[in-house]
């Protein structure tokens, strides 16, 4: 199995999406680190968040050169209790389908459902775990299986750093 997190980091003119790719859940390094550099091409709307995001993260995708079955974003794949889409179902629905999305959310977006919420480590503030493609109790399993001890899993926080130190 192979699974891709994903992350973007904002400059004033451009951003840069990086990506970390793994096998298992439980691993601590990845087998590969990509990062591409995009144009800004929207601006940040409340609530429209994946019109800026998502052309990075499908750039991104291009560049993997090989199949991947789960994708880890930072965000959530729908919004609140009315389950609106959010970035993770337009990713979903732009990969066709293919690709099982996994939201890994670091806030709470308003009426978001209490049962996203995982704790890891000894954080008093949860994640926050929606899925498409994969049911979302397997999901937070796998999320809570992730290496590391801190509330944010290893690799996570690599692709966080990753995309924040490229040029």
């Amino acid at each position: 199995m192979n699974i891709l997190a994903v992350d973007v980091d904002y400059r004033s003119d451009r951003a840069v999406a990086a990506g970390v790719l793994f096998q298992a859940w439980g691993d601590s390094a990845p087998l590969q680190e990509i990062c591409v550099v995009c144009q800004i091409k929207d601006e940040y709307v409340p609530g429209e968040f994946y019109r800026r995001e998502l052309p990075c993260i499908l750039q991104l995708y291009k560049q993997i050169g090989t199949q991947v079955d789960i994708m880890l974003i930072d965000g959530f794949v729908y919004l609140g209790a009315e389950r609106r889409p959010g970035l993770g179902m337009y990713l979903y629905e732009r990969l066709n389908g293919k690709v099982a999305v996994i939201g890994v959310a670091k806030s709470a977006y308003k009426d978001t459902p209490a049962i996203t919420a995982l704790w890891r480590g000894r954080s008093k503030r949860p994640l926050y775990v929606t899925a498409i493609g994969i049911e979302e109790t397997v999901a937070r399993q796998a999320i809570q299986q992730m290496h590391g001890q801190d509330r944010l899993p290893t690799l996570l926080k690599q692709v966080d750093r990753l995309c924040r130190e490229h040029g």
